[in-house]
C-alpha cells in the first residue's frame, strides 16, 4: 500500500501578483473607478490597496464574494471580508493586499483616497445594464 499522495502547496504569491489577480478579477467584474495605492514604505498593513465602486449593494456583495472564491482557487486563504451585511463600505484583507469596495456615495463621503495623498477619481458615465 502506498502512501497518499499530499496535494500540492502553492506558494504565495508576491504582492504584485496578488494585486494583479485582484485587479484582474474587478475589471472582470466590472468595477468601477479602480484605484491602486502603493503603500510601500508607507505602512507595513499591506503593500498595496485597492479602491474600486460597485454599483449598487448587490453588485458589492457579488464582487466581494467572486473575489475570495478566486484568492481561494489561487492558494490565497484566511481572506477576511468586513461590511457584508450593509455592502455600502466592504473591507476585504487578502493579506499583502487590502481591497475596499464602495457604493460612489458613500466612497465620496469617506474619499480614503486623499487619506494616502490621491485625488478621488472622476465619476465615469454610468455603464448600461443588459
Amino acid at each position: 500500500m502506498q502512501p497518499a499522495a499530499a496535494s500540492p502547496v502553492r506558494p504565495a504569491p508576491v504582492p504584485q501578483e496578488l494585486k494583479a489577480l485582484i485587479e484582474q478579477a474587478l475589471d472582470d467584474d466590472q468595477a468601477d473607478n479602480v484605484v491602486v495605492i502603493d503603500l510601500a514604505g508607507k505602512t507595513s498593513i499591506a503593500d498595496y490597496m485597492i479602491v474600486a465602486s460597485g454599483r449598487n449593494t448587490r453588485h458589492i456583495a457579488s464582487m466581494a464574494e467572486k473575489l475570495r472564491e478566486r484568492l481561494r482557487v489561487a492558494g490565497i486563504g484566511g481572506v477576511e471580508i468586513e461590511g457584508q451585511p450593509q455592502c455600502d463600505w466592504v473591507l476585504i484583507d487578502a493579506g499583502d493586499v487590502i481591497v475596499h469596495l464602495f457604493r460612489p456615495e458613500v466612497r465620496t463621503f469617506y474619499n480614503i483616497e486623499k487619506m494616502w495623498g490621491l485625488d478621488l477619481p472622476r465619476a465615469e458615465p454610468q455603464r448600461l445594464m443588459a
